[in-house]
């Protein structure tokens, strides 16, 4: 069974030791990621930095104590993501939402480079046989996983194995196809275009941040480009776009490119940080940010990913969903991310744990309030 971590949300007095921000310091704290770190290691802070129209990623403060907590532990703590628009307009976007150097107190860098195309292969099972991890994770000697949890539209939940297992692939192979769309194609993903319904928009052309749509007189999809994300699907109000493809495989694939990525660390350098607020029903990549559909929850943290991410789940599925969000008309329990989702998050998770990612049994240590002093 697992320890984890767990702070919650509310706050009961008026006094910055009971705030979330103060609660992260004293996870961290009672961590200790010196565990994790080496002097002078070079720690990746892997988070997720939105989308041009997305607001929920987050907050800097919560990066820039983790920053800090592994600056006290001897290590040079760098924040990055890997491309999904180019990267400098990634680069872009990531300021605009508060994520920079000033803000968060370190380097804010490309895991995968400007282009998505620098990686190192490495083995990754049975099903994807090999997957490009993005260079800088790959190098760095450490890594904390700081994930957004919410839904996903092709995972049921964006947590912690997600974001190692999507967010640490490069983007694209050094000839330009997709890298991380492997795991895409393993699922046999493919967009279908019901002509009879399109009334040629554009508004998926304009929601592709891969520019693998063009709509004029005709709608004209480059498979190449396309990375299988689903956002044109989502923006479709004509019923003219739907993905086909095999959920159990997709999960499943996802799950052995988060092992490959774990695989290019030493056992024991990496610890996992999910906050559980804003939790919409779908990913931070999408170009918006809807309401959450449960209320703020708080913060889970440890070194299991799987643990993490079971216990998420076992979270966000107890508490009563909100009105006026996507899952107004659910009620709480198992399932409720897969009703909202259409996708059932327990796959990948299962996977994950089958695979030796981590364990689904976890005992949770609550945290109250920061009771260290600097």
């Amino acid at each position: 069974m697992k320890h984890l971590y767990f702070a919650d949300a509310r706050t009961r007095e008026i006094s910055y030791d009971v705030s979330m921000v103060a609660k992260l310091e004293e996870i961290l704290k009672q961590a200790d990621l010196s565990q994790y770190i080496n002097q002078g290691d070079y720690v990746a802070v892997k988070t997720h930095f939105g989308s041009r129209g997305g607001h929920r990623v987050i907050r800097p403060v919560f990066l820039r104590k983790i920053a800090e907590a592994v600056k006290k532990a001897g290590g040079h703590p760098f924040v990055t993501d890997t491309v999904r628009p180019k990267g400098i307009d990634y680069l872009e976007i990531a300021n605009m939402q508060g994520i920079n150097h000033l803000s968060v107190g370190c380097p804010v860098v490309l895991a995968d480079g400007l282009w998505g195309r620098n990686y190192v292969r490495v083995p990754a099972g049975e099903m994807i046989k090999e997957i490009g991890v993005a260079s800088e994770i790959y190098d760095a000697d450490a890594m904390i996983v700081v994930t957004h949890c919410k839904g996903h539209i092709q995972s049921g939940l964006g947590g912690a194995v997600k974001n190692l297992g999507m967010g640490g692939i490069a983007a694209r192979s050094r000839e330009g196809d997709p890298e991380r769309g492997k795991v895409h194609a393993l699922a046999r993903v493919r967009i279908i275009h019901y002509a009879d319904n399109c009334i040629l928009c554009g508004k998926c052309a304009e929601a592709c941040d891969h520019n693998a749509i063009t709509v004029e007189d005709t709608f004209e999809l480059e498979e190449e480009k396309c990375v299988k994300c689903g956002r044109c699907i989502e923006v479709c109000e004509q019923g003219g776009l739907e993905m086909e493809r095999d959920e159990e495989r997709f999960q499943k694939a996802l799950a052995e490119a988060a092992k490959a990525v774990i695989s290019t660390f030493e056992p024991g350098k990496i610890f996992y940080v999910s906050l559980l607020t804003e939790i919409m029903p779908h990913c931070d990549c999408h170009p918006h940010s809807d309401v959450p559909i449960v209320n703020d929850q708080g913060i889970l943290a440890g070194a299991d990913p799987v643990a993490i991410d079971k216990a998420a789940l076992d979270i966000i599925e107890s508490k009563r969903t909100l009105p006026d969000s996507a899952a107004e008309s659910v009620t709480s329990g198992r399932g409720l991310l897969e009703k909202v989702t259409k996708r059932n998050p327990y796959v990948h998770v299962l996977k994950a744990a089958e695979l030796g990612l981590g364990e689904l049994e976890y005992q949770l240590e609550t945290i109250e309030r920061k009771k260290t002093k600097e």
